[in-house]
Parts: structure tokens; C-alpha cells; sequence
């Protein structure tokens, strides 16, 4: 971005010979720059964007362009889902053997329990399409798609409570204050669509089970202009877009040229950076004016794609219709698009429970694969499914015939992925026979990372950035690339 080309150590001489055209200068400067780029030979196959990041082009042959992160905030139970445990059933209420559980800490609403009694899941599992992947009654479109998944069973995780583990899965740490993926992203590769944030958030609404701090998709100690930008439901998707009433287009442009003359002046007194991605944000902001409303226009969505994607898509703010919103924002190169679906954390009642949130999420999610395929969009986009981490195999509460609960487990869950150089069609790692421990091909949360910024061309050990004395980076000193996942 155009924050990190500007040296801060010109003098004020410089500075103002560069910015004395204003807000032109700055856009005469960044078309230069990308005539400039154009100009360039093309070193890697498939670096064709206009990567604008401190990068300038990836490490290597980016295998995807963009993510798509459907994050299901809260854990959801890999035991209903797609971890399929025979055993669980024969042994339903007989108690965890202790060789198995080898004194994993529990968390304080299950570890005073006088007994962990072990629960088969009540939903009906069956193998499907040639990959002969497991996936319950309650996903019967994921079902149906398989063949575009590669599910890692193998994912484990350091954290126990929602909050670190969501951090450390947003961030690659457990505290605040890192940047979240989406921003390294921004940091390294730029914007490949000028009037269009590089990183858009979605939240599903009416699911305040679990809090979602605007921190998980916050820039840390990068330049702001990094940080993700929400989009809501609703007439005004971006809050403070708009102009005030009675402030026309014409007058708006005139008061951001004179504005940005103004930083430009504060920043060659002072030498912030944070200054010059103020200016970039305000120049952000009014090409989003047209932008925004323009993409969240789905007006003309034809009505083969709502059969697509169901009837929720045409209700503003679902996860169904944030899908379709995903595939629009996609067509225009939004490079990380993040979406939040809360609400998967069942420590009581999880069979109805469960239920909402998969009605929820499974026909969207097969609306966006089947979509971006049709589009082909999928081949260079990289989808991700998954929580921060799993649910037990035994009971938090009274295990009945019908009804159960299951606490939050780190050490074994399942993700999957979809398009962007991943195997479709595949299985990679295992769980012991009991769904408790990993028998096979373990992932962590920075090995998951280090993979997705693979596809995307990026050495995650040469995306840095120093700050308070220290280089830093997603996967701090952790992470392998998964080789074995990619096409």
C-alpha cells in the first residue's frame, strides 16, 4: 500500500515537492507507480495482480489470489459433524478411560464433574462421494460436495477458552494487539482493487451467543490502512461512508483535496506514518461511496443463484446471504474476505443447538463452492471452514438418550478447505478410535496459517515487520506448510 513507499526520512523539501498537487499528487504518484509495474517483466507465472504491498510480488507462484475464511465462532463438534467415532456409541455413558484423556486440564465448567461419561452422537453418519468422506444427516449439502473439500481432522490448538483461542487463530497469538491475518495479507500483497477494501468482514446477525471484538480483524502495529473493514446489513453498510446531508460529491472531492494537504503538511513536520494512511483511508473512503453500495447491490442476483444458495440469502445479514456477498466481493479481487457465523458453543442441549447453527451454515456454504465453480472463481480462490477448536467426546452435564452437551477440546478438531491449490477430495490426518487424542499428521493453528499464506505466494517466514525492537510475523517462530494438502 502506498503508506509503506513513502520514506519518512525525505526532508521537508522533498516531502512537499512530491504532495504539492495534493490529493493529485498522491494519484499521479500511484498511477506512476503502477505504469511503472506494468512496465516490469513478470518473473513469477500467476504474479499477474497489481500487488501494491511491501512485497511487490509474492515470494513464489501464488497457487490462490484470495480467502474466503468462513470462521464459526464458538467450536463446533467435529464428533457431529464429520469426525465419525463407532466406538463412542458401543461405549455411550461409560466413562472416559484416564489412559485416554492422559490428565489433558479441562476448563472450570466440566472439570469438577465426578465422572466424564462418553457420548456416541445421535445423528446418522454416512460416507459420501468418491472420497468416501464421513459427514452427518445435519450436513446433507456439505455432503454433497465433498468431492471439492480436503478435510484436516488432525487441527489442534495450545488454547482452551474461547477468547485466546479465537485470537490466536485470527492473529497467531493468544493476547491482543497482534494484526490479524487478513491485515499480513494487506501488509504483503496490497489491494488488488483500488476502490474496494483488500479486507472485508461479514458477521452473521442475530447470533450474540459469543462476543466478536473488532480487534480479531484489527491491524495491530501495521498501518491502519491494513485493518478490516466491516460491512453490515442494512441501508448503510459501512458506517460514516456517506456524506452529510446537503455535502455534495463535487464539494466532498474539494475537502478531501484540502485535507489531504493539510496531513501532507503535519506529516513532513512530524514524520507519522499513521498520518499518510489517514490520507489514503479518506481517498479509500470516498471512492467506497460508489463502490459499496454498487456490491451490495443484489438486486439483479438471478433466481437460479437463491435456489443456490436457499431462501436466507434474500434476507440481508444471514450467513447465506454474507455467502453470496462473499462471491461478489471475490469477483471484484477483495483479497481476504472474512466471515463470522457465532454461536457453536454447545456445553448444553448441543442436539438442538447444532441443528440451528447447520441449517444455518450448510446450504450457503455449498451455494459459495458450487457458485464460485460455476463462476470459475474457485480454482484461485482458497476457502476455509472451521472454529478455533473442537467439543469432547464425553458429556459436560446429564447424558440422556436424546439430549447432551460437550465441553471445549483443543487437542483434536476438524477444519476443511476448498479451490486455491488444495487437494479436492481429501483426507488428511486422524484421530484415535475414542476422537480424543490425534492418531496421525497433526496440524497446528501456525502450520494451518503458514499453508494458507503458501497458496497465496507468501514464505510466512519473510513476511515481517519491526516493531518495538523485534521482527514479527503471523506465525511468530512456529508453522510448516502442509505440503501434503496442496495440488
Amino acid at each position: 500500500m502506498f503508506c509503506d513507499q513513502v520514506n519518512f526520512g525525505m526532508s521537508r523539501r522533498d516531502f512537499f515537492g512530491k504532495f504539492a498537487m495534493g490529493i493529485g499528487g498522491f494519484a499521479l504518484m500511484q498511477l506512476l507507480q503502477r505504469q511503472a509495474s506494468a512496465a516490469a517483466p513478470v518473473a513469477l507465472p500467476g504474479a499477474d495482480l497489481p500487488f501494491r504491498g511491501i512485497l511487490q510480488q509474492p515470494h513464489f507462484a501464488p497457487k490462490a489470489k484470495r480467502i474466503i475464511y468462513l470462521f464459526m465462532a464458538g467450536g463446533p463438534s467435529q464428533h457431529d459433524l464429520f469426525d465419525y467415532k463407532p466406538l463412542l456409541n458401543q461405549m455411550n455413558g461409560q466413562d472416559l478411560p484416564a489412559s485416554v484423556r492422559g490428565g489433558q486440564r479441562l476448563t472450570g465448567q466440566s472439570a469438577h464433574q465426578a465422572r466424564f461419561p462418553l457420548a456416541g452422537s445421535i445423528f446418522n453418519f454416512a460416507q459420501h462421494g468418491q472420497s468416501r468422506a464421513w459427514v452427518s444427516d445435519l450436513m446433507p449439502h456439505t455432503a454433497r460436495m465433498v468431492d471439492e473439500l480436503c478435510f484436516i481432522r488432525s487441527m489442534h490448538t495450545e488454547h482452551i477458552n474461547h477468547d485466546p483461542a479465537i485470537t490466536f487463530f485470527q492473529t497467531g497469538h493468544q493476547l491482543p494487539g497482534r494484526p490479524s491475518m487478513g491485515s499480513w495479507l494487506s501488509y504483503g500483497l496490497g489491494s488488488a482493487n483500488e476502490n474496494l477494501p483488500g479486507f472485508v468482514v461479514l458477521i452473521s446477525k442475530d447470533r450474540i451467543d459469543q462476543p466478536l471484538y473488532s480487534r480479531l480483524w484489527g491491524n495491530g502495529f501495521l498501518p491502519s490502512t491494513h485493518q478490516g473493514v466491516q460491512f453490515r446489513a442494512g441501508g448503510d453498510p459501512v458506517l460514516f461512508l456517506q456524506s452529510p446531508d446537503g455535502i455534495s460529491h463535487s464539494s466532498r472531492r474539494k475537502f478531501l483535496d484540502r485535507l489531504a494537504e493539510l496531513n501532507a503538511h503535519q506529516a513532513a513536520e512530524v514524520g507519522d506514518s499513521e498520518i499518510v494512511s489517514r490520507i489514503a483511508q479518506y481517498e479509500m473512503a470516498y471512492r467506497m461511496q460508489t463502490s459499496v453500495p454498487e456490491v451490495m447491490d443484489v438486486s439483479g442476483e438471478s433466481a437460479a443463484t437463491y435456489e443456490l444458495y436457499g431462501e436466507d440469502a434474500k434476507e440481508p445479514g444471514t450467513f447465506a446471504a454474507n455467502c453470496l456477498l462473499a462471491r461478489r466481493l471475490a469477483e471484484r479481487d477483495v483479497r481476504f474476505i472474512q466471515l463470522y457465523h457465532p454461536g457453536w458453543d454447545q456445553h448444553l442441549t448441543l442436539p438442538k443447538k447444532l441443528r440451528r447453527q447447520t441449517t444455518d451454515v450448510d446450504r450457503g456454504c455449498y451455494g459459495l463452492i458450487t457458485d464460485l465453480k460455476q463462476c470459475g472463481l474457485l480454482d484461485d480462490t482458497l476457502v476455509v471452514w472451521g472454529g478455533e477448536f473442537g467439543r469432547t467426546n464425553y458429556s459436560q452435564g446429564k447424558l440422556t438418550a436424546t439430549d447432551y452437551g460437550r465441553d471445549h477440546h483443543p487437542r483434536c478438531f476438524t477444519v476443511w478447505l476448498a479451490g486455491g491449490g488444495v487437494k479436492p477430495g481429501y483426507i488428511h490426518g486422524a484421530t484415535d478410535e475414542f476422537g480424543y487424542n490425534i492418531a496421525e499428521n497433526p496440524v497446528s493453528v501456525h502450520d494451518l496459517q503458514a499453508t494458507l499464506l503458501h497458496l497465496l505466494g507468501v514464505d510466512h517466514t519473510r513476511l515481517t515487520y519491526r516493531s518495538q525492537g523485534r521482527d514479527f510475523r503471523l506465525t511468530d517462530v512456529h508453522g510448516e506448510t502442509v505440503k501434503h494438502i496442496l495440488t
